[in-house]
């Protein structure tokens, strides 16, 4: 039988990582999603998730895997997924933080140093960092012990009242040029926006953040979440 040290690689952990993301819409997660989301064939995928569904290889499978249906992580799969979000939060963080990388520029040196990272050095950053619970982009980081850091309800601004104020809680699509985008109108976690106007037909919505006005596309207020006022 296969020990889990010896599935830790890259492969591995991007795998594992990328079902808990995926988790958070499905059920089952097919492998066709998996395999776009990693941009492997669906072959790939479905082949790796095999490997790590075989009760008669590991000791303790990291997902469960029902043919034509998809994946689910087990309980040391969601485990191991959470230890390499809780990584590549962290380093994003202090990639802003302590040697001035914007935001937009993060998500790959994170993604390649999530691996590589020892728990001696994860546990220097945070310390550094003041144990934060947010990365740059809203997202939570997963404490130590796997659970995550109880935020209200999330609303995508595409939804928000008219007229109300609330705070960017989180951004759900984290491409640079999105980013770069968002930077330049001050639309960061933490800022206060109203929802002032929303056009028939095309989705458009008319913002204010302090004195400044912002025509927004239903892509970009979609992947935006809102969080009450009071609860951040």
């Amino acid at each position: 039988m296969d020990d889990l040290q010896e599935l830790r690689s890259e492969a591995v952990e991007d795998f594992v990582k990328t079902v808990y993301k995926l988790q958070q819409r499905y059920d089952l997660v097919p492998t066709t999603e998996i395999a776009q989301a990693l941009n492997i064939s669906p072959p790939s995928a479905t082949d790796m998730a095999k490997k790590l569904a075989d009760a008669n290889r590991l000791r303790e499978p990291l997902l469960t895997h029902e043919r034509y249906k998809g994946v689910r992580l087990t309980e040391l799969g969601e485990q191991l997924a959470l230890e390499v979000l809780r990584h590549h939060r962290l380093i994003e963080l202090y990639l802003v933080k302590a040697l001035g990388y914007s935001w937009d520029e993060v998500h790959e040196e994170a993604d390649r140093l999530e691996h590589v990272i020892s728990e001696r050095f994860e546990a220097r950053i945070a310390e550094f960092l003041g144990h934060p619970d947010i990365d740059p982009h809203g997202d939570p980081i997963p404490a130590l012990d796997g659970s995550l850091p109880m935020r209200g309800d999330l609303m995508p601004l595409s939804e928000w009242p008219l007229g109300k104020q609330g705070i960017i809680g989180r951004l759900l699509d984290q491409s640079p040029e999105k980013l770069q985008y968002l930077a330049q109108k001050g639309l960061k976690p933490g800022t206060i926006i109203e929802v002032v106007e929303r056009e028939p037909f095309d989705g458009l919505t008319h913002v204010r953040v302090e004195d400044k006005l912002h025509v927004l596309s239903q892509s970009i207020t979609c992947m935006m979440l809102i969080l009450e006022l009071e609860e951040h």
